[in-house]
C-alpha cells in the first residue's frame, strides 16, 4: 500500500484532516480515523453541547478502588461510547503521575505511583482494544502540570525520568500494547516532545520495540524534519499544520529520509487496520446502551463507589441509618461537581445531586441547607433550571447567524453551554450565537455570561449589554480576530472571560439575547442559580438546622475551575468560606459527617473536629446515587488514596510547578509523593497513599516470605459486615538513595468473622534502579524490608527480605 503511494499522498495522511479525524485514501481502502476526547467520557467528533453521551467517575475515583479488573470494565464500557458513535480511538488514560497536588490536570490522572498507574492503565487499555476500539496512551512525558504548558521545559534527570515518569507507559507498552501515545506540549530536558530522538525513537521505538503510533497533542507540533525525525507520526489537528508541503519539501532536501516517512504510514495504516478503517471496514452494533439506560446509570453508580474512600471514621459514625434524622448542608449537595474541566468535559443527561440521591435512596424528602459560595466564575446550570422555550426539554436553545444574518445552525445544550468554530466544522464566520431559555427560578436569581464578545443579555425586566474581553472598534469585522493558540487552549476555551449580575425573576421568566462578534474558536455559556447570600447568613442557617439533627453531612469541595486542564492550583484550601462552615457545623451538631467532593488532596483544618469523612471525587452522572449508597452502606466504599494528603500548603516533596526562566526542575527526584514524605523530605501527612478504611476491621496474621519476593498473610475481618480489603506491598531498601516504593498489590473480599489467605509478588519493575552510568537497568541489591500496609500510615508487618543468591 506504502509503495502505491505517491510523497505528497504519504505526507497528507500524517496530518489531522479536521479537528478530530485523519484523511481517508480511496485508492488504498483507507477510511478516516475518528479521534475522541477522553476518558471521562466519549465526547465524539463535536463538542458543540448538542450530543449528549454518558460521564464517568473522574480517574482518581477509578484509581482509587485499586481493582484491575474495574478498569477493564471502564474500558469497555468507553468502548461501548466509543462504538455508538462510530469512534475508532479514545484520546486516554491520563498516565502522568501526581508529581504535585498543584497539578491542575491530576483529575484526569490515576495516582502518584508509577507501579499502581501502569497496571491500572494496562487493565483499561485491553478492556478498550479488546473490543476493537484504540487506546492512547498520555501525554509522554514529564507532563505533570499546567502552568505555561505549551513552552515549558521538564528537566529531569536520566534516572527520574525512566524509575517514575516512564514507567507507567511502560508497563502498559509491555503488558497492553496500546495502539497510540500522545506526546505533550511540553519539553523534555531541552528537547520538545514532539521532537525528542531519546524518548520516542530510541526508548518508545527502539528499546520498548513499540508497533503502535506517536501522535501530538493538538497543536503540540511546531516543526516539521525535527518532529518527523524525532519519531512524532500524527500531527493533530488539521487541517492546517507544520507539515504538508513543508515536510513534502524537507523530504526532497535530504533533511527527512524517505524511510522515516514510509514509517510513519506504515504505524498510521497499523492503526486504521485494528480498528478497522482499512479495507474491509468495520460494523457497528446498534443495540448499545445509551446514557440514560437503567444498566449504563448501575454501572456507573457502581463504578464511582467502589472508588470513595473513608478517611476517618469514629466510633462508627458511617453507614448511617436510615432512622436518623439527617441535614444535609453545602453548595456542593445541591450542586454536586461531577466532572473537572476542559478537555474531559463531556455533555452528559444528567448529573445526579447528593440531595436528589439521597432522597431517592430514602424515600423521604430530605432537608438542604445551602451553603457558602464556592465559585469566583459562574458554574453549571442544575437540570431543570433552563428550559429549551419551544421543546420545553432542559436546557438552552442557540442559533448562530452569519454576517447577513442567516442562521447557520441551530442547537440545543442541556448544560447552556455551546463551543463554536473548534470542531463544528462550520462553513462561514459566526457573527452572532442568539440565545433563548426560560427559568424555572423564581426570586433574586445570579445569572452569569461567559464567552469573549459583545453580549446582550435580558432575564425579565432586567437587560445588560457589555464587552467581555478586549473591546473591538466599531468598524471591526462582524467577527473577533482568531485567538492565538494560548487562547485557544486556555482562555477563550477552558477560562473564558465572564460577568455575574443578580436580578429578581418570576418562575417562567425569558432569559435571552446574544452574543456579537463572538471570538472563534470560542466557549459560551449563559447560568442562573439560586441568588449566593453572604456567608454569615449561610453558617447561621447551616449551624440552626444541624443543632436539630441526629446527624449533620456537610458537603465541601473544589470545583472545575481548580480541578482543569490549562491551569494549575495555587493552594490546596478549599475555596471560599467552607472551612468556616464546617467548623461552625461540627460545634452545633451531635454528629458530623464531611463529604469532600473534590479529585485531588485538599487542605482540613477542621479534620479532628468531625466524625467521619468520606472522599467521593467528581464521581459522574450518576454522583448522588453513588455518595447516598455509600453514605447509608448499600455499596461499601473501599477506595484507598492513590495521592497523599500533605497537612498544609508547600509541604509536599515537589511543590511548585511555576517554571523559573521557562524551566520547571524536578529536583526532588524520585521521591514525590508517599516516597518523599517516608524519607523525611516533608513533614507527616494528613493522609497517606493507600489509606483507606472501608467499613470494617482487619487482622493481619502469619504474615511472611513465600520465597523471593513473595509475600504470604492471612487477613482476617473481625468487623461486623463484608468487605473488601487492599493488601499492600512495599519495599525499602537499605540504599540510602532509593525511597521506599509500591511492589504489589492484592484486593479480596471477606465475610464478616471469615479470613483469607493473601500472597502478594513484587512485580520486579518496581525492584530495579537506572544505572546511569552504564546506561541500564540493574536490580535493587535486595537489601531492606518488605512492608505489608493499609497505606504507610499503618504498616501491619515489616519482613526482612532475603537477598538472591543469599
Amino acid at each position: 500500500m506504502i509503495a502505491s503511494l505517491d510523497l505528497p499522498s504519504k505526507v497528507r495522511l500524517l496530518t489531522g484532516a479536521t479537528t478530530f479525524t485523519t484523511a481517508a485514501d480511496d485508492t488504498i481502502g483507507l477510511g478516516e480515523l475518528r479521534l475522541s476526547d477522553g476518558p471521562t467520557g466519549v465526547r465524539g467528533l463535536d463538542s458543540s453541547g448538542v450530543r449528549e453521551v454518558t460521564l464517568l467517575p473522574n480517574a482518581t475515583v477509578l484509581a482509587s478502588s485499586w481493582d484491575t479488573r474495574l478498569l477493564y470494565d471502564v474500558g469497555q464500557l468507553l468502548a461501548e461510547e466509543a462504538l455508538a458513535q462510530r469512534i475508532h480511538v479514545v484520546l486516554g488514560p491520563t498516565i502522568n503521575l501526581h508529581r504535585s497536588p498543584l497539578g491542575g490536570r491530576l483529575f484526569e490522572a490515576y495516582s502518584e505511583d508509577p507501579l499502581l498507574t501502569g497496571l491500572l492503565a494496562t487493565a483499561y487499555v485491553r478492556g478498550l482494544q479488546d473490543a476493537g476500539v484504540g487506546a492512547c496512551l498520555k501525554h509522554l512525558v514529564a507532563n505533570e502540570s499546567e502552568t505555561e504548558r505549551h513552552t515549558m521545559n521538564s528537566v529531569v534527570d536520566e534516572a527520574t525520568l525512566r524509575e517514575l515518569y516512564l514507567t507507567p507507559f511502560e508497563i502498559a507498552v509491555a503488558d497492553a500494547d496500546p495502539w497510540s501515545i500522545m506526546d505533550g506540549y511540553n519539553n523534555v530536558n531541552g528537547v520538545a516532545a514532539t521532537e525528542h530522538v531519546h524518548v520516542n525513537n530510541e526508548i518508545v521505538k527502539g528499546e520498548w520495540n513499540y508497533s503502535g503510533l506517536l501522535m501530538s497533542d493538538w497543536f503540540a507540533t511546531k516543526t516539521a524534519a525535527p518532529a518527523a525525525n524525532g519519531g512524532l507520526d500524527l500531527v493533530m489537528p488539521g487541517p492546517g499544520g507544520p507539515w504538508g508541503e513543508a515536510l513534502v519539501a524537507a523530504v526532497e532536501a535530504g533533511e527527512v529520509p524517505m524511510s522515516v516517512i514510509d514509517d510513519h504510514v506504515n504505524r498510521l495504516l497499523v492503526l486504521a487496520a485494528r480498528v478497522g478503517a482499512l479495507g474491509e471496514h468495520r460494523q457497528y452494533p446498534s443495540d448499545l446502551p445509551t446514557p440514560t439506560s437503567p444498566e449504563r446509570r448501575e454501572q456507573l453508580t457502581r463504578l464511582a463507589a467502589a472508588g470513595m474512600t473513608v478517611l476517618t471514621n469514629n466510633e462508627g459514625t458511617l453507614p448511617l441509618r436510615q432512622d436518623q434524622s439527617a441535614v444535609l448542608i453545602g453548595r456542593h449537595a445541591l450542586d454536586t461537581v461531577c466532572m473537572g474541566g476542559g478537555s474531559a468535559e463531556v455533555n452528559p443527561p444528567h448529573q445526579v445531586s447528593i440531595a436528589e440521591g439521597i432522597a431517592a435512596l430514602t424515600g423521604t424528602p430530605v432537608t438542604v441547607v445551602d451553603g457558602v459560595a464556592v465559585r469566583t466564575r459562574p458554574g453549571s446550570i442544575q437540570r431543570g433550571v433552563l428550559l429549551d422555550p419551544e421543546t420545553r426539554e432542559p436546557g438552552m436553545h442557540f442559533v448562530l447567524r452569519s454576517v447577513d444574518g442567516s442562521v447557520i445552525e441551530e442547537r440545543r445544550s442541556a448544560s447552556a453551554v455551546t463551543t463554536v468554530g473548534w470542531d463544528d466544522d462550520l462553513d462561514v464566520d459566526v457573527a452572532a450565537v442568539e440565545f433563548r431559555a426560560v427559568t424555572t427560578l423564581e426570586g433574586p436569581i445570579d445569572v452569569g455570561a461567559m464567552g469573549v464578545g459583545d453580549w446582550t443579555l435580558n432575564a425579565g425586566d432586567a437587560g445588560f449589554e457589555y464587552t467581555l474581553g478586549p473591546p473591538l472598534a466599531d468598524d471591526a469585522h462582524a467577527g473577533r480576530p482568531g485567538p492565538s493558540l494560548d487562547e485557544i487552549l486556555g482562555g477563550a476555551m477552558q477560562k473564558p472571560p465572564f460577568r455575574l449580575d443578580t436580578v429578581v425573576v418570576g418562575s417562567g421568566t425569558e432569559i435571552s439575547g446574544a452574543v456579537r462578534r463572538p471570538m472563534t474558536p470560542g466557549r459560551f455559556s449563559v447560568t442562573v442559580a439560586p441568588a449566593q447570600r453572604s456567608s454569615a447568613d449561610a453558617i447561621a442557617e447551616a449551624v440552626s438546622a444541624a443543632a436539630e439533627a441526629d446527624v449533620a453531612v456537610v458537603v465541601v469541595g473544589t470545583t472545575e475551575e481548580r480541578e482543569t486542564e490549562a491551569f494549575d492550583k495555587s493552594t490546596l484550601h478549599l475555596p471560599g468560606d467552607q472551612d468556616a462552615l464546617v467548623s461552625a457545623v461540627a460545634s452545633a451538631a451531635r454528629k458530623t459527617v464531611v463529604v469532600v467532593n473534590a479529585a485531588t488532596p485538599v487542605i482540613m483544618p477542621w479534620r479532628d473536629d468531625v466524625d467521619a469523612i468520606l472522599w467521593v471525587g467528581l464521581p459522574g452522572q450518576e454522583a448522588g446515587h453513588a455518595v447516598a449508597a455509600t453514605l447509608y452502606g448499600t455499596i461499601e466504599p473501599s477506595g484507598r488514596l492513590v495521592t497523599t494528603f500533605p497537612p498544609e500548603d508547600g509541604q509536599s516533596p515537589a511543590w511548585s510547578v511555576t517554571p523559573v526562566g521557562g524551566d520547571l526542575e524536578y529536583t526532588e527526584g524520585t521521591f514525590i509523593g508517599y516516597r518523599g514524605h517516608h524519607a523525611g523530605r516533608a513533614p507527616e501527612p494528613s493522609f497517606w497513599f493507600g489509606h483507606g478504611l472501608g467499613y470494617s476491621s482487619w487482622e493481619y496474621r502469619d504474615a511472611r516470605l513465600a520465597g523471593g519476593s513473595r509475600v504470604h498473610v492471612t487477613v482476617a475481618n473481625v468487623g461486623g459486615r463484608s468487605s473488601r480489603e487492599v493488601v499492600q506491598l512495599y519495599f525499602a531498601p537499605d540504599e540510602r538513595d532509593q525511597p521506599v516504593r509500591l511492589v504489589g498489590w492484592q484486593g479480596v473480599t471477606v465475610e464478616a468473622g471469615s479470613s483469607a489467605d493473601v500472597e502478594v509478588s513484587a512485580d520486579p519493575r518496581a525492584l530495579r534502579r537506572w544505572d546511569t552510568s552504564a546506561s541500564r537497568w540493574t536490580p535493587l541489591s535486595g537489601r531492606g524490608q518488605f512492608l505489608l500496609a493499609r497505606g504507610l500510615g499503618d504498616v501491619r508487618a515489616r519482613l526482612e527480605a532475603v537477598p538472591a543468591g543469599s
